[in-house]
Parts: structure tokens; C-alpha cells; sequence
């Protein structure tokens, strides 16, 4: 789970960051997309906030117990993974958008999402009284 942890925090901090400080250079790469509006940047900036976020709660939980916070964390990186995956691949195939990074991103996103799920389910408690 530690390992985990700290690969969602460098690669979504990094994804933050740039969202942050540059978001149309950010889409524009991973989506072939432009980023042309106001409220676009707005929101690309917010989007780089939040997973700036994520990056941090996942830093910290790094260390955390296996059933506590980090389990939580690693239980949103699912969805968020999933989630991410879904968006892009639609974003491709729904939209027709198209860089050479959006499928490599769809993969890495589903395979952080697996990694995800089997940590969340070898981590799992058995049911007590049967």
C-alpha cells in the first residue's frame, strides 16, 4: 500500500502542478485538445487543485494503518482511477480527441485503478461470527 501511495503522490502532484500553473499546455498534451475559455481554465485549474490534493492525502497516508486512512485513501484513488479512465477513453472514442498520451493514460489509469482494488482486497477483513 506504501508503494502505492507514493507513486499516486508523485504522479498525480505532478499532474496538479501542471494543471495549475499551465492548464491549456497540460490538456493540450494529454488531450489534444485546446483549453481556449475562460471558464475552461477555471476549471482546469480547480481540477489541478484537486488532484494536487489527492497527491498530498496521499503522501501522507503513506504510512498510515492498513484499515484506516490510508485504506480510505486508497479506496477514493479507485474511483478516481476508474473514473479518470472512463472520462479519457470517452474523451477519445465519444468525442474524437486525440493525442498519442490519451491511451497510455487510459492504461495507466486502469492499471493504478487494479492496483488499487487488489490492495483494497487482500487488505480486507473477514466477517466475524462466520
Amino acid at each position: 500500500m506504501k508503494l502505492l501511495l507514493m507513486v499516486t503522490a508523485v504522479f498525480e502532484g505532478a499532474t496538479g502542478i501542471a494543471l495549475l500553473v499551465a492548464p491549456s499546455i497540460a490538456v493540450s498534451t494529454l488531450l489534444g485538445a485546446e483549453l481556449d475559455t475562460p471558464g475552461g481554465l477555471v476549471v482546469g485549474r480547480i481540477a489541478g487543485a484537486a488532484l494536487a490534493a489527492l497527491a498530498i492525502a496521499s503522501w501522507q497516508a503513506r504510512n498510515g494503518e492498513r484499515h484506516g486512512i490510508a485504506a480510505g485513501v486508497v479506496a477514493a484513488m479507485f474511483v478516481y482511477n476508474l473514473a479518470a479512465a472512463m472520462i479519457v477513453a470517452y474523451a477519445a472514442v465519444g468525442f474524437g480527441l486525440q493525442s498519442p498520451l490519451m491511451w497510455p493514460v487510459v492504461f495507466a489509469h486502469n492499471v493504478m485503478a487494479a492496483w488499487c482494488a487488489a490492495i483494497l482486497w487482500l487488505q480486507r477483513t473477514p466477517l466475524d461470527g462466520g
